[in-house]
């Protein structure tokens, strides 16, 4: 495990086009490659752990890829069985996404992961598949990982889930593909979209209405995507709040998708009083474009709506709070219980060993602005976490501990804080 110190920052002005490639559309492409009649064109793919562990699933799978470092190209001829276990590493969009789309295939898999993945639940995608024919069990009643999947015949069916998640949608659309019948989903709140997105540009027949999506099964297999994988808004905001916290700083984010399921922290941070410009310059598979983000003095809000939609952006918006005038209240994101790590716990524990005061609840906790003080904070693993309090310390200075798990979404990203300010291993 590796250590890093980070020291506080001077005013900066940054411009990249050189944050992380979008780390859920990268695993969706080459996911929806094996269903495509021809030759997937894929550029710009995250090179991070959790997406080229996708992309040897794939190959495991029976695809044939051709990579030339700059552009990846995957034809396949169906899903094939693999002799080897399936490792997603650390990735519960890996895993869960390759539960729907493996349910229904001719054969036999199994899927894993590292420590922390196998004590992720997985019900939430088990159950249901289960439900609609799926022959699907792990540990602890397939909550757990390693995963089995025997590929079954799949009912059609009418879902509503009790959770706003675009990994159990994107889970359940793919079953529907391959099932008996026409098939609808619906969710409690828009999860994020890529999946209906991407597929429906490949030429499936989904409609989403509101809340509702309806998932008619193919009839023959999907055109090829040719898409470039836009720069990922989550690995992006943490630039964000670093412009954000850093008086006279500005940064500009290049190339970024601008899908509104996904910039939703933006958002948020714009009601703290940041300075937040949007600029459009791509709308194909999804909208794509610029995001610039100046220093201006923050103010405290509360967060409850749209969770879904910024789940993965609170441990760094969290930063923004602790720098911001007032109380910030996060509530409705006991999702946060089971990402990577319980991201409510560490969030709490790391911003109290900086001296902010933090009181926390079952769905949520709230966060006194105040003075950052420097301390040793512990990533448990998750990368988010790691990353955040990287970013808290450009204010107060910090050492953060396990920093190995960033690999896993941002290879790069020491690369580009070094622009902003001096960090020690």
């Amino acid at each position: 495990m590796k250590n890093v110190k980070v020291y506080p920052s001077k005013e900066f002005v940054f411009t990249t086009d050189k944050i992380a490639s979008d780390k859920s559309i990268s695993h969706r492409s080459v996911m929806f490659a094996m269903l495509a009649d021809g030759e997937s064109t894929v550029k710009n793919f995250l090179r991070a752990e959790d997406t080229l562990n996708s992309l040897e699933i794939v190959k495991n799978l029976g695809a044939k890829v051709v990579d030339d470092g700059d552009v990846i190209k995957i034809s396949s001829s169906g899903i094939k069985e693999s002799e080897n276990i399936l490792d997603c590493g650390n990735s519960g969009t890996g895993i869960r996404l390759f539960c729907g789309l493996l349910s229904s295939a001719e054969g036999h898999f199994v899927l894993t992961g590292d420590e922390y993945l196998r004590r992720r639940p997985m019900k939430r995608v088990t159950a249901p598949l289960r439900d609609i024919g799926a022959k699907l069990d792990g540990r602890n009643d397939g909550d757990l990982a390693p995963l089995s999947i025997r590929g079954s015949s799949l009912k059609a069916f009418d879902y509503e889930s009790k959770i706003a998640s675009a990994q159990v949608k994107s889970a359940m659309i793919l079953a529907a593909l391959r099932s008996d019948g026409v098939c609808t989903y619906s969710e409690p709140e828009l999860s994020r979209d890529h999946t209906e997105r991407m597929l429906k540009g490949m030429g499936a027949d989904i409609k989403v209405e509101g809340l509702k999506t309806t998932i008619t099964p193919l009839t023959k297999l999907l055109s090829p995507l040719d898409i470039r994988v836009p720069a990922d808004p989550s690995s992006a905001f943490f630039f964000a709040v670093a412009a954000a916290i850093t008086p006279d700083s500005s940064v500009t984010l290049q190339g970024v998708t601008l899908n509104k399921t996904r910039i939703e922290a933006f958002k948020a941070l714009e009601r703290m009083g940041a300075d937040i410009r949007y600029d459009l310059t791509d709308d194909k598979y999804e909208p794509i474009g610029d995001i610039t983000v100046k220093y201006a003095p923050l103010k405290a809000i509360t967060v409850e709506d749209n969770i879904s939609w910024l789940i993965d952006e609170l441990p760094a918006l969290s930063i923004a709070f602790a720098c911001a005038e007032g109380v910030s209240v996060v509530k409705n994101a006991e999702e946060l219980r089971v990402k990577e790590s319980d991201r409510i716990s560490t969030v709490v524990e790391g911003l109290r060993s900086c001296g902010i005061k933090v009181d926390e609840v079952k769905d949520g906790y709230s966060v006194k602005g105040g003075e950052l003080k420097s301390a040793v904070v512990d990533s448990h693993g998750d990368h988010r976490i790691a990353m955040s309090f990287i970013i808290a310390g450009l204010r107060c200075g910090m050492e953060v501990k396990d920093i190995d798990c960033i690999n896993t979404s941002f290879p790069n990203f020491f690369e580009l804080l070094q622009n902003l300010t001096t960090i020690e291993y």
